[in-house]
Formats: C-alpha cells, structure tokens, sequence
C-alpha cells in the first residue's frame, strides 16, 4: 500500500489529514471500507488552492467508533462535529458512496453550513431489487463472515485488476476492522431514502459525478439527483465504475476544481 498519511485526532476521537492552506475549505469523506489514502490523488491536487480536510469514518482507519448500532443520521450529527471541532465553518464538501449519503444528511439538515456540495457514487432512491441485495449484504457483514473481496467485482472492471487503484482498495477492505465496517454498511444500506428528497431545497452548486460502468450507484442516479436539485450538475465518467476517483484521478480532479468555481 502508498504510504499512510499522517493523521490528526480531533478531541472526540477522529482521525483526520489537514493540508493546503489557500482558498475555502473542502472536506473529503471516503465511503465505507475506506480510509483517507483513498483521496490521495485529490489531496494532492486540490491541496494546491485549497485548504482540504480529508476524514477516517468512524470505525476506519485511525476514528474512534460510534457506540451501539449507529443509523445515517448518528453519522451525520458525527459529520457536524467534527466541523464544528476543527472550527471549520461554512465548507464544501465532497462525499463518495457512503460519504455522499453523509454529505446528503448535511445538506438535508444543516444546508446553511455548505458553500457547495458533490456527491461521488452515491445511491438515490434504490429499487427495491437493489434495496434488497444490498440489506443482504449488511446482514452478512454483521455476522463477520463476510468475503471482504466481494466489492471488488462491483467497484472494478475486469481490465483494472492490475492496476495501482484495484490493489489499493483490495488492502483496504483487508484492513478495516470488522466492526466500524458493518456499522457503516448498515446504516450505508438503510439509509438512502432518509434525506433523498432534500434537493429541491438545497441552493449550494451540488456536483453529482459516477462512473457509466457502476452498478449501484448508476448514471441515473447521478442525473435524477441533479434534475431534483435547485442548482445540480451530473458528470458521468465513461469508461469507470464505484473507484472513480481512484481510477480516473485527473478526470474527477478536474470536474471538482470546476465545480469549485460555482456559485450559486
């Protein structure tokens, strides 16, 4: 794996990376599984202009847990504290799968303290088909007895499983502890419909970008997403699937510094 980034604690227990010192503040939130390093090519990109604060979920890599058997809410009221700890103030935020559900609930709770708003693969509205597969998956997790490779026939396309990106991701999932990882599955897998219809209500430019290839998180999710929004914008990146940012790091990295640009 690259090298681990130096983390910072916030007095309640998050692990976080701080760098850049220009522009507004951009916060990253990885998606469940993860952990900071899979931000890498965006850090260091955006880092250039701007301030970027990138977080470890509780329960992945270096953030403490959150107790008993947390929903998306507790992960968004988790999210606010931990910009009202790093006294962050009004921020942009940039959410990939799990994290666009949490960016979702901020946008949906507390819109007043977004700048702007992008959700990276992030689910809107699941079929009841899909619903279903997914709750069977967090059930599984739960018991850990769950095959930590199985995401990766989902997140990748069979060309890339030599790549640096598909190795990176594979020792991830390898690592995060059991625990933090089906919490955040669980709330990933019931939470979709809780804030979804927040959009109409939302003012702060909201990027919705996926990958064509990805099949939970689809292009019509994205484009639905950005119809419903007062002021939304999809960007579909052919040729990928759930990892976009990892997979084609100059393509999103150039779509969020444009959708850094936006006003409302």
């Amino acid at each position: 794996m690259s090298q681990t980034l130096q983390r910072s604690k916030t007095p309640s227990g998050s692990a976080y990376v701080d760098r850049g010192s220009g522009g507004e503040v951009l916060v990253l939130i990885h998606g469940v599984g993860m952990r900071i390093e899979a931000w890498r090519p965006q850090i260091e990109q955006l880092s250039i202009r701007h301030r970027i604060i990138a977080v470890d979920l509780p329960g992945h890599g270096s953030s403490a847990p959150l107790m008993g058997k947390p929903d998306l809410s507790d992960f968004v009221t988790w999210f606010g504290a931990v910009i009202d700890e790093l006294e962050l103030g009004v921020v942009n935020v940039v959410g990939h799968s799990m994290g666009a559900l949490i960016a979702t609930g901020m946008a949906a709770t507390a819109p007043e303290r977004l700048h702007r708003i992008a959700l990276l693969n992030g689910v809107y509205k699941r079929t009841i088909e899909a619903r279903q597969a997914v709750e069977a998956r967090a059930n599984e997790i739960v018991t850990g007895a769950f095959d930590r490779e199985a995401p990766l026939g989902r997140w990748f396309a069979p060309n890339e499983t030599n790549s640096d990106a598909y190795r990176l991701v594979r020792e991830l999932l390898q690592q995060v502890d059991a625990g933090g990882y089906a919490a955040a599955y669980r709330a990933f897998a019931t939470g979709d419909t809780l804030y979804c219809d927040c959009w109409p209500a939302v003012a702060s430019p909201a990027l919705f970008l996926t990958g064509d290839g990805d099949p939970n998180s689809t292009p019509e999710m994205a484009k639905d997403m950005a119809k419903a929004a007062r002021n939304g914008r999809a960007v579909v990146i052919k040729g990928h699937r759930h990892m976009v940012n990892l997979t084609a790091p100059e393509e999103v990295t150039a779509a969020l510094a444009n959708w850094l640009t936006w006003t409302a």
